[in-house]
């Protein structure tokens, strides 16, 4: 008996890839759920900062230059510090 005598969808897929496809999808949607709760935490821990009076928008640059490797920074500085030189709003080092 083929799909079509069975009443299901031609998928083109045979049953172990089926299968495959379906863990993976599932394995993504659990992920996605906890990546959703990681968020949610986070921006209580953002809350909860902003209500100590720290600045949120510090904290998250923060921790972005944090993530980046030394030498990466520094070139980002670098640049950064020539441009706001070429405007005018720092001085020349």
């Amino acid at each position: 008996m083929n799909h079509m005598e069975r009443g299901e969808p031609e998928t083109g897929l045979h049953n172990s890839a089926r299968d495959q496809l379906k863990t993976i999808v599932e394995r993504i949607e659990r992920l996605e759920e906890e990546k959703a709760a990681l968020a949610s935490d986070i921006k209580e821990v953002y809350a909860e900062a902003k209500g100590n009076g720290f600045d949120t928008k510090a904290l998250r640059s923060l921790v972005r230059i944090r993530k980046q490797d030394m030498s990466e920074r520094r070139e980002a500085e670098a640049v950064l510090a020539t441009y706001m030189q070429a405007l005018g709003m720092i001085e020349a080092l």
